[in-house]
């Protein structure tokens, strides 16, 4: 009988966590060498296995985001309708209510059940190796590429970030190209926080992904502005969202109870371009912002 993908993927031999963490170059040649079985198996994992049953749409946002995102779309003048919605929580920093908290268990349902496929995912090893997350962009080796997850993802990057992102930070127009993300999980026994840092992106999109009821503590996000000395830490609640320029410096604080799950998600130009600080916004039309670019994805990742 003939072997498929998905059971070939499975039965793979898989790199250890300090090979990762030591970026042995044997880590790269085992991605690179499988990348076609184990997009192949994540084609077969949603045909005839756990994720056949399981959808993601545009039910997932919050109702007022998605209709006024859908508006905008249509008619870009009414843009103004979406960014009423960010509010502005630290110098530089927005936040808004992204998912239906309601609706977020069709996605963590998704997620955990990807985790449970058994196909190798490729954990956020870049930042440090957090084990309960997946690289989530075509451009990272391992990644999730579940044909409906990534066209899931890619709506979300081209619909919601890019415009909004262009809305809110108008420098980053023409630095906003190439997309790139993770998921990540914050564990009160395993992996608890990250230092502070700044990012690699022209623009950061953290998404909570917890169920109300999913009560975590600690955890909160703590932003630093240079200007003013400021130093603020932000929480997230069930399908909220933080948006702000890569540059700002930021860390996770050490989560003390329970487990916080996030997307997090980048826009950068090409070749990991970002905006100069001291660069002026390029002006352009609400049209322009609302238009997805047409270059292509130039395979850079930055970790």
């Amino acid at each position: 009988m003939q072997v498929n993908a998905l059971e070939t993927a499975r039965a793979v031999d898989r790199p250890s966590r300090e090979a990762m963490l030591q970026r042995h170059p044997s880590v790269n040649t085992f991605w690179n060498q499988n990348s076609d079985l184990f997009a192949q198996a994540w084609a077969d994992w949603e045909k005839t296995g756990d994720g056949a049953d399981l959808t993601l749409d545009s039910a997932l946002y919050d109702a007022k985001l998605r209709t006024a995102v859908e508006a905008a779309w249509d008619d870009p003048t009414k843009e103004d309708a979406v960014r009423d919605l960010w509010e502005e929580v630290f110098p530089g920093v927005y936040k808004t209510q992204f998912f239906d908290p309601q609706k977020l268990s069709a996605l963590r349902a998704y997620l955990e059940a990807a985790a449970d496929a058994d196909i190798p995912l490729r954990p956020p090893y870049g930042i440090s190796l957090n084990r309960g997350g997946a690289m989530l962009d075509p451009r990272s080796e391992g990644y999730l590429a579940a044909p409906s997850f990534q066209d899931f993802y890619k709506g979300l990057m081209d619909r919601y970030m890019r415009p909004v992102s262009r809305m809110l930070f108008p420098d980053v127009m023409g630095y906003d190209t190439q997309t790139f993300g993770f998921s990540i999980q914050w564990q009160a026994d395993a992996d608890t926080s990250l230092r502070a840092h700044t990012d690699a992106s022209s623009v950061t999109l953290n998404i909570n992904l917890n169920l109300p009821g999913e009560d975590f503590s600690g955890s909160g996000v703590r932003f630093f502005d240079h200007a003013t000395r400021q130093v603020s830490e932000l929480f997230f609640e069930p399908g909220t969202a933080l948006i702000h320029h890569g540059t700002v410096p930021h860390e996770s604080m050490p989560i003390t109870q329970g487990e916080r799950s996030n997307f997090v998600l980048w826009l950068y130009g090409e070749n990991g371009q970002i905006p100069h600080p001291s660069a002026a916004p390029t002006t352009v039309s609400a049209a322009e912002r609302w238009t997805v670019p047409s270059a292509a994805s130039d395979g850079f990742a930055p970790f």
